[in-house]
């Protein structure tokens, strides 16, 4: 069940600046999220760069987190792994965010990637949180 609905987690992405609009808070807590394509993320041969998809992959296994647990911003990357598939397309990117586990200590994060024009996978990432202890 999501702790956070849609308005809920994009105030918080906001309030951290993050490039990311909200697209889906799903009642399981699965999100999904966009990143507006800026000429700033536009690689030469026109792809959008592999940082640019790596961070949306962070930022979606984080707004996951947040969904599943509350605005509680104190989870934190471990580790992150992706695969980049095919070449995406100069354009907007989504990012669906699926919790694999979510235990006291560690979250893990499945994160698929797609071109919005076609709606292609483009990299898939598997994403680890460490969830801090309350002090």
């Amino acid at each position: 069940m999501a702790e956070m609905d849609l308005d809920d987690l994009q105030r918080v992405l906001d309030q951290v600046e993050s490039p990311y609009t909200v697209d889906e808070v799903k009642e399981n807590g699965d999100v999904r999220l966009r990143l507006p394509v800026a000429r700033a993320h536009i690689r030469p041969g026109g792809t959008i760069s592999g940082p640019a998809l790596m961070a949306m992959a962070d930022g979606a296994a984080w707004a996951a987190v947040l969904a599943h647990r509350g605005p509680d911003m104190s989870p934190v990357s471990t580790s992150l792994h992706i695969d980049f598939l095919r070449k995406p397309d100069p354009e907007d990117v989504v990012a669906d965010g699926v919790v694999l586990r979510l235990g006291r200590t560690l979250a893990v994060i499945e994160v698929s990637i797609y071109s919005t024009g076609t709606e292609r996978l483009v990299a898939r990432a598997q994403v680890t949180y460490a969830i801090p202890a309350a002090r």
